[in-house]
């Protein structure tokens, strides 16, 4: 059966990669297997022009052991000074090589502070993007790293409007200053899940410890963790076997009642 990320029993612990070689990608991959891991994330903008190749790809994606691949090709580290445009191709060549699940930033072509841009041309060309990867057999998610703290009513205009391009999974980032405000964003889970005919990933920074740990218990497609903490991980995400120790608690408790 082909790895996929939709329609599972669960969401998926998906181990985050964020490594600056090929090697130490692999090094992660091995320890996370027999600690649980359901799935991967590679980012693979980390990686140098060295090891942005076809071969390299195909061997990370067999390593996985036929779980479910999530790649990322943002602006940043190793892609700054590429053109959208650039990126787009990166992406399509890693769904040709396996990759399961696609990230196309929801500014992908016209660049805009909330990872969301309204231009009609450039969305026209997301559209496009989605349909060529689509074509390759992978799946498309679509983030919006709006990275502080957000309406209801906007997160929700975010998300339809990524459902609308054509993404199987929609994925927003905000931001959390105080408990409160994280309280409200562990309620917005709940409007989205009403709300969305898709999966949906909704994180946030900042005061986000709860809801990082308890959000796909609320109805977030997968967790999204990492194996161990180093210079390049993200600190907000919890490590594998702390996350599922988590769920399994919660499970018991579930079982119980």
């Amino acid at each position: 059966m082909k790895p996929t990320f939709l329609n599972q029993e669960r969401p998926l612990f998906t181990v985050m990669i964020q490594r600056f070689t090929p090697d130490e990608a692999f090094d992660t991959i091995k320890k996370a297997i027999p600690e649980g891991a359901d799935a991967f994330g590679i980012q693979f903008e980390c990686f140098g022009k060295e090891y942005r190749n076809k071969e390299t790809y195909k061997k990370l994606f067999d390593a996985t052991e036929g779980r479910p691949v999530y790649v990322t090709n943002y602006r940043h580290n190793h892609n700054e000074g590429k053109t959208d445009e650039q990126l787009a191709d990166g992406l399509v060549e890693l769904a040709e090589c396996g990759a399961t699940l696609i990230d196309v930033m929801g500014d992908m072509f016209c660049p805009h502070p909330q990872e969301l841009t309204d231009d009609p041309v450039a969305v026209k060309k997301q559209m496009e993007l989605i349909d060529r990867i689509h074509a390759t057999g992978a799946e498309v998610l679509m983030s919006s790293h709006v990275l502080k703290f957000t309406s209801a009513e906007r997160v929700l205009e975010i998300a339809k409007a990524q459902e609308a391009r054509g993404a199987d999974i929609c994925k927003i980032v905000t931001y959390a200053n105080d408990d409160i405000e994280q309280g409200e964003n562990l309620k917005m889970i709940g409007m989205l899940k009403k709300e969305l005919k898709i999966p949906f990933l909704y994180l946030c920074g900042g005061n986000c410890r709860v809801l990082r740990r308890i959000g796909p218990m609320l109805g977030c497609t997968m967790w999204l963790c990492v194996q161990e903490h180093h210079e390049l991980s993200t600190k907000a995400q919890p490590v594998l076997k702390n996350a599922r120790a988590i769920w399994e608690n919660f499970a018991d408790c579930i079982e119980n009642n």
